[in-house]
């Protein structure tokens, strides 16, 4: 039995920071006024979001992760989708963990929390969060003030706020880097929590910081603001700043982060991102949230437009002390080791080394090294998360951290510690290898908890661990430092974009039955902050994936050359080869109902089967095959745009919208014709104004992609535009399967 608010809030009294007991007091009696039927579910769903309480998809109390099922707190339920069930069934709560650092006491707090509300798992997200699922509303405020007596906020974690400011997990003890970005990202989110310049965003803003240019761990080119650290001489003297880059963001058209400036000195990036906040308030969009991001409104400016304005809105801001104090003893911020430095063990198991190899990574202070404990999933228990705190008391000053691949890294591990620390990990099953290997694959919560789920994307990761934790890569290193990484929607929580091998959950539907499918996006770069994203290439039934993943896999080994990566064996084998190897596995094998459920959940999607014709074969609808010809096209316009036919690019993504669209309309009539403004007419009528095509949870978002490049279609594209506008293609072609599936087999005349 769980204590009562008043209680909780009787044992913390003079252990939270004043202001954070304040705002949860306030939170409290807001809880209460919503449940009396006295505030506005739309101003509280904003209120309870900016606090980090998200409703959550609930399956009968299960997490189908293809893993042991767990026992929720509270009792099975129906999957509840709409806005008004906070009450009904438990929620999710997100925890804000800037920069990922956590202490023991910290690990314990959350151990407990876990235990108590949840279901004695804590989640470790993309972005250093932490994440407790089946969490009941009326618990949250308990929740939040044990985490404040812990120094931990929720304040902001989700809502139209800025986000968790994220930085390189390795920051201070990476051999590469070019000073330590820790106190810099601490600096700016103690600045930018709760500042009111960042209180009337349209959306979301994800900072980020980096210590270096050449690797993933800090991904500054994906967010809204990014910092990589620089330095310059000036007068002699070694100046810290950082290359600052702006509008950057994945969702389901990504954005590659353009440069705002090759070095802003470190005292001005708290001025300089308030400023970039008062544009982004002032000048984002409002009203379309599907366009309300940072990224569209330096789309639609320009970078230099907008540099133009924020350096503006600099000059005019108000002095704050706060500039150059949170930084001031930046400089000087230090971590030190518990224990002596050490050498590398003389002898040790064939495990162990496999282990040392993969999940230790050397310091630049000589005789320490950082140290990965995997979590497959990005999950750890309770009794886990005890352990684990006991062990950074034992062997650390508790320097330790999240990462964006959903791990811990343990910071200033003696070598000489490291027999003991891995035999202390592996008791308490934390010490499985292969972190930042094939090995090592990142999901968001897709289909189990997460209501834009799709398709298994925790399913489809924990099968893929399994079979390639099986498979041997030793022989091949270039294989087994591959990036696999998947997501239950085209939203991309899991950074499909960004890895070797991407997914992200689509439906389609073959013989009458909706079947759970994964697009498959090659092209990305991981490394370099994420230096490239990738295009889809082909929509492959879920339960093929893990044949796809072997098929590219091996085709890569044999066919590669000398130091190539991924990334240039896919561009140099080019998408046509690639598509073809592919094909076979694109539609089930007849009479294969395993393929109608997905990975880790036996229900079957489909509701009811259609006739066969007389020669045996599968009725195929002429929406099918229209849907079928304009996926043709929007691939034919990635090959355009691989071959620097830019213009034709553009123009073939756009025609692969009008034949989707077309397929649909023909629906109701026959006899439409091929004129664009007609066939854009006539869908707006029959599908957006009926809200038909709407996604249930995306709504009209896109519709307007259509609507957009119809607009745009006489003008010329570049090499930006007709990028995104083929992502845009590919994600209206999904969205008019799922249109199509909805509609039911009515409509396959």
């Amino acid at each position: 039995m769980k204590a009562s608010n008043t209680l909780w809030k009787e044992r913390l009294a003079g252990k939270m920071p004043e202001d954070l007991a304040r705002e949860i007091d306030i939170f409290d009696t807001e809880v209460a006024l919503r449940k009396q039927g006295k505030m506005d579910e739309r101003l509280f769903a904003e209120t309870r979001l900016r606090r980090g309480v998200y409703g959550q998809r609930y399956d009968n109390g299960q997490r189908h992760n293809g893993q042991a099922v767990q026992q929720m707190p509270y009792p099975s339920g129906e999957l509840t989708k709409g806005p008004n069930t906070m009450w009904d069934a438990p929620g999710m709560q997100r925890i804000k963990i800037p920069g990922g650092g956590l202490n023991a006491d910290q690990l314990e707090t959350m151990a407990d929390l876990a235990e108590e509300y949840s279901d004695n798992i804590a989640h470790v997200t993309t972005r250093q969060d932490f994440q407790l699922h089946y969490v009941h509303i009326e618990d949250t405020p308990s929740l939040m003030r044990r985490l404040a007596a812990a120094n931990i906020t929720t304040r902001e974690a989700c809502g139209n706020s800025v986000r968790n400011v994220t930085a390189c997990p390795y920051s201070g003890v990476c051999q590469d880097e070019v000073f330590d970005v820790t106190p810099y990202s601490r600096a700016l989110a103690k600045f930018l929590l709760g500042h009111p310049d960042c209180q009337n965003f349209g959306r979301k803003f994800k900072p980020a910081f980096s210590g270096c240019s050449q690797h993933a761990c800090g991904l500054t080119s994906l967010h809204d603001v990014g910092f990589i650290a620089k330095t310059r001489s000036e007068n002699g003297t070694e100046k810290r700043g950082f290359e600052m880059v702006v509008g950057g963001g994945l969702g389901a058209v990504p954005y590659m982060a353009k440069l705002f400036d090759s070095f802003v000195p470190a005292e001005e990036i708290l001025p300089l991102t308030q400023a970039i906040a008062r544009v982004f308030a002032r000048l984002g969009e409002k009203r379309n949230r599907n366009r309300a991001r940072i990224k569209f409104l330096i789309q639609d400016l320009g970078i230099e437009k907008f540099k133009e304005l924020v350096l503006e809105e600099r000059k005019t801001l108000p002095a704050d002390p706060r500039w150059t104090e949170y930084v001031k003893d930046a400089a000087q911020f230090v971590e030190s080791a518990l224990r002596p430095a050490g050498e590398w063990p003389s002898s040790a198991s064939e495990a162990f080394k496999r282990w040392l190899k993969s999940n230790t990574r050397p310091q630049k202070q000589p005789g320490y090294v950082t140290v990965t404990v995997t979590l497959p999933l990005g999950d750890i228990t309770s009794s886990q998360l005890r352990s684990l705190a006991d062990i950074v008391r034992r062997f650390t000053r508790e320097t330790i951290r999240t990462t964006v691949e959903q791990n811990f890294v343990i910071r200033w591990v003696s070598k000489s510690d490291l027999p003991e620390l891995y035999k202390a990990l592996q008791a308490v099953g934390l010490g499985d290898p292969g972190a930042g290997t094939i090995v090592d694959v990142v999901s968001c919560p897709g289909t189990d908890t997460c209501k834009l789920g799709i398709s298994s994307s925790r399913g489809l990761a924990a099968e893929l661990r399994k079979r390639l934790a099986e498979k041997s890569f030793q022989a091949d290193e270039a294989v087994e430092n591959l990036h696999i990484k998947v997501s239950g929607c085209f939203n991309s929580c899991g950074q499909h974009h960004v890895a070797d091998l991407g997914f992200y959950g689509v439906s389609r539907k073959v013989g009458g039955y909706a079947v759970p499918h994964f697009q498959v996006v090659l092209g990305g770069e991981w490394e370099h902050n994420a230096g490239s994203y990738g295009l889809p290439v082909a929509a492959i039934p879920s339960k093929n994936i893990p044949q796809v993943v072997t098929r590219l896999t091996d085709r890569y080994v044999a066919n590669r050359t000398k130091n190539e990566t991924f990334k240039d064996f896919v561009k140099r084998t080019g998408k046509v080869e690639i598509k073809s190897l592919l094909d076979d596995l694109a539609r089930p094998p007849a009479g294969d109902r395993s393929y109608f459920s997905d990975w880790g959940d036996p229900r079957e999607y489909g509701l009811e089967d259609i006739g066969v014709g007389e020669c045996a074969g599968e009725v195929v609808s002429s929406v099918e095959f229209d849907l079928a010809a304009a996926e043709r096209e929007v691939f034919e316009a990635q090959l355009a745009f691989e071959n620097g036919q830019i213009d034709q690019a553009g123009k073939t993504a756009y025609h692969s919208m009008l034949h989707a669209a077309k397929a649909l309309v023909k629906i109701s009539n026959q006899n439409i014709s091929d004129d664009p403004d007609r066939i854009v007419s006539e869908f707006r009528t029959l599908y957006y104004d009926t809200q038909k095509f709407f996604d249930p949870f995306a709504g009209g978002k896109f519709a307007n992609y259509l609507f957009d490049a119809h607009q745009k279609s006489n003008g010329a594209y570049t090499s930006d535009s007709s990028r995104y506008l083929i992502d845009e293609a590919q994600l209206f072609i999904d969205a008019a399967h799922s249109c199509y599936n909805r509609l039911g087999t009515s409509a396959s005349a």
